[in-house]
């Protein structure tokens, strides 16, 4: 019985085990959110879902920070010296930003209707 017992705790470490990868990661989190969705599930193991799947969120955000950051977009300065710079704060090199426009001089009000000149 101490082996059906172990068994048993594997599997459950197996379910809550997050995946390393992405794409494994939106999978169970698919698979999930269809368990919770059928509403064939109990309170105590629609909870149980519910953690994993923000367990899963967190792990994907995580995964998807750190490919952001890994990301980098090759430009080129004024001098078309390459630059590396994040993706984030990355500009088109081919499209000069526009000059600041001149403020516009506010358009004249019209007069108060009782300051009639005659």
């Amino acid at each position: 019985m101490a082996k059906a017992d172990k068994a048993s705790k594997a599997d459950k470490t197996a379910e809550t085990e997050v995946p390393g990868q992405y794409g494994d990661v939106v999978t169970r989190l698919e698979e999930t959110v269809g368990r919770l969705e059928s509403g064939n599930l109990s309170l105590e193991d629609s909870l149980k879902a519910f953690e994993e799947g923000i367990r899963l969120v967190r792990r994907g955000e995580k995964l998807l920070t750190e490919a952001e950051q890994r990301i980098e977009q090759l430009l080129q300065d004024e001098d078309g010296a390459d630059v590396v710079a994040p993706l984030s704060v990355a500009a088109r090199p081919s499209a000069p930003a526009p000059a600041p426009a001149a403020p516009r001089a506010p358009a004249p009000r019209p007069p108060p209707e009782d300051d009639v000149p005659f």
